[in-house]
């Protein structure tokens, strides 16, 4: 018995440094259900659908054979992202694009009535849409607080309190949101959205367990270091400024394509949450979450500087506009 535990653990160790997601996303990859089979026709809606990756997730679900709606602010990329979408296999057809500032709450029901006359029904909602930080936790102004808590929470919330009557009638429906390891534990440099992750999971969470049996399927989707324009647009301890650095081709990251097929992966199997990350994020996630005082410990001795380098591939606290 020793030895096959010693076994086991030798086994799950090596899968941690190998996998870049979790065990159970990784096993639902080879055994699940067929993608091709699952989003054929389905109506996809993904926010955040301009870049990075809500555009890959619009253009992987394209390849699959869904029925798209692509929304954010810039609508000359969300055309291109339709272009892309076609060009994987969507008929043109069956592609809204539906420009929305997701902060325009007013605007969230006619959005989805749109949807409802393209479409007539929505099976899949995916909230990619969001914004990342890189700030001194001290220094944070409240209105960044308070504009980061706009985009990343309570528009998530109430765009889904838009939808959900509509997928509780049809007794059917399927909603990912893109969380984070952040919102799992405190990621350093990142108080708000860190705190913003956080907040999407104990809404999320809550709206799971009092709709059970419903019909309503909710993935926490939780992506760790990933390409994309994140450090470009990324709130910083100023309001209204951007962080304003670029990713290096070098950097240690995920690619939006994977972590978009991992995403599709993960609602299209009902998982309650998936980790879309590799080595070390992956191994800090199940720490976090299986023995979280051996994970604290374990923060006290690398330090924030080390997450930072983790996160980033370089710490970009060392930037001049924190010198």
């Amino acid at each position: 018995m020793i030895f096959l535990l010693c076994l086991l653990t030798v086994v799950f160790v090596l899968l941690m440094l190998k996998l870049d997601c979790d065990i159970t996303t990784w096993f639902y990859e080879k055994t699940g259900t067929n993608l091709h089979l699952f989003y054929s026709n389905k109506v996809v809606w993904v926010t955040g659908s301009s870049t990075g990756i809500g555009a890959a997730l619009a253009v992987q679900a394209a390849k699959y054979g869904a029925k798209l709606v692509l929304t954010a602010r810039q609508e000359p990329l969300l055309n291109e992202v339709r272009t892309k979408c076609i060009a994987a296999g969507a008929a043109e057809e069956n592609i809204l694009v539906l420009p929305l500032d997701l902060c325009e709450f007013s605007k969230h029901k006619e959005a989805f009535d749109t949807v409802l006359n393209k479409f007539g029904r929505l099976d899949v909602m995916i909230h990619n849409a969001g914004r990342s930080q890189r700030a001194r936790w001290e220094h944070i102004d409240l209105e960044v607080d308070r504009s980061m808590f706009d985009l990343n929470v309570f528009s998530v919330i109430n765009l889904t309190r838009v939808i959900l009557p509509h997928m509780l009638t049809a007794k059917q429906g399927m909603i990912g949101i893109m969380s984070s390891p952040a919102g799992k534990s405190g990621v350093p440099f990142s108080g708000t959205y860190t705190g913003s992750k956080h907040a999407l999971h104990g809404y999320f969470e809550s709206l799971r367990n009092e709709k059970v049996g419903s019909g309503i399927d909710i993935t926490m989707l939780c992506p760790g270091p990933t390409f994309s324009n994140l450090l470009q647009v990324a709130a910083t301890e100023k309001f209204g400024e951007r962080f304003g650095e670029s990713m290096k081709p070098g950097d240690k990251r995920m690619t939006a394509e994977r972590c978009a097929e991992l995403s599709l992966i993960a609602v299209a199997n009902k998982l309650p949450e998936s980790w879309l990350c590799f080595a070390p994020v992956l191994p800090m996630m199940y720490l976090n979450q299986y023995l979280p005082a051996v994970s604290k410990s374990l923060m006290k001795l690398l330090g924030a500087k080390f997450l930072a380098n983790v996160r980033d591939s370089r710490n970009a606290m060392e930037s001049d506009k924190y010198k």
